[in-house]
């Protein structure tokens, strides 16, 4: 696909609209798109029947915690969230909207082997995408995301997965926006490893340009789209763990290195940290701009927002008004880490 010039149209003002709404007024996105595998998986750890209804039931309470828009702009489904809904028969998409929270979608469907890359994956999904696109718009969402998983290992990521991933990356935005969908492209460099910083902001590096020569050979509308990447940070093993300052200073450094400027924001993935340490580097990185990023930088958390939640709900429906406070508490931390305001006195509050 060659390169389109589509920014005068109505199409494209639209899009362009929602990803500068999307990280408008020092809010994030709640990235509520587990698959049912993972979902599940996190409820026979805490003990939580692994069932539709619950996963219904759980999910109700996410979105319909008081205050929830105060903090969140957006919130991304799985496929089996966009057509679930309340108890008393409200589609979970009306309840995000009228809160005024935008309804979004997760569109891969999962990764496989790469071929002839033994221990490396691209992520499926783009056969029968156009049609799927479609059909979420016609359910009301208006944004969509795609995940890519980048591990670092001894000759890993290889050029062949990163190219391979940006592709499919790129063909993913350009799809959605033809749709009318902005789409967060979401790059992961997993923090699973015992490899340093300075080897995750290589590897960051490479991959983010890689990415954006791909999103531009498609003709991907770069206002039009959000990235989603994974901070700069060591290996979960590594014996070294820089402090959060070091933290966001080499993020920001190889986001100043890779992003264009055109990008409306960076919305940062939560990759495994605790939720108080996702928080505290979202902050930093917020601060190592004195004047002000070139985007917004916003947070697109998941397990760091709910999971302190899920924890108290437990199943429980008598528990649902203390799961929606923390819950609500959560987005409350990150939308003050945008303004770097964040600090350890608000969780101990």
């Amino acid at each position: 696909m060659g390169k389109r010039n589509v920014s005068t149209t109505t199409t494209a003002t639209g899009m362009i609209a929602t990803a500068q709404a999307l990280v408008a007024d020092d809010k994030g996105l709640l990235a509520m798109d587990e698959s049912t595998p993972t979902c599940d998986e996190r409820f026979a750890a805490a003990g939580i029947p692994e069932t539709v209804e619950a996963r219904r039931a759980y999910r109700e309470l996410i979105v319909t915690t008081p205050g929830l828009a105060e903090s969140i702009s957006g919130a991304i489904l799985f496929d089996e969230t966009i057509r679930q809904q309340t108890a008393d028969g409200k589609p979970f998409v009306t309840v995000l909207t009228q809160a005024g929270i935008i309804p979004g979608i997760k569109v891969d469907t999962g990764t496989s082997e790469l071929a002839g890359h033994r221990g490396e994956t691209v992520t499926d999904g783009l056969d029968g995408l156009r049609d799927r696109l479609a059909e979420y718009a016609e359910l009301g969402a208006r944004f969509a995301k795609w995940r890519a998983v980048l591990s670092i290992g001894d000759g890993t990521p290889s050029r062949g997965c990163i190219e391979a991933n940006a592709e499919a990356l790129a063909r993913y935005g350009a799809l959605c926006q033809e749709a009318g969908l902005v789409p967060i492209v979401e790059p992961e460099v997993l923090m699973d490893g015992s490899h340093t910083m300075e080897r995750c902001s290589t590897v960051t590096e490479d991959v983010l340009r890689t990415v954006f020569v791909a999103l531009h050979s498609q003709g991907v509308v770069l206002e039009a789209m959000l990235l989603k990447p994974n901070m700069v940070l060591p290996g979960s093993s590594c014996p070294t763990q820089e402090t959060v300052e070091e933290v966001a200073e080499a993020t920001a450094r190889c986001l100043l290195r890779t992003v264009p400027a055109a990008v409306p924001g960076v919305v940062f993935l939560s990759g495994g940290q605790s939720p108080e340490l996702a928080s505290a580097r979202l902050n930093a990185l917020n601060l190592a701009f004195p004047t002000g990023p070139p985007w917004a930088l916003s947070f697109s958390f998941g397990r760091a927002i709910q999971q302190p939640a899920l924890e108290i709900w437990h199943g429980d429906q008598a528990q649902v008004r203390s799961a929606q406070q923390v819950l609500a508490d959560r987005t409350r931390c990150n939308r003050a880490a945008r303004r770097g305001n964040y600090s350890v006195a608000m969780e101990e509050s």
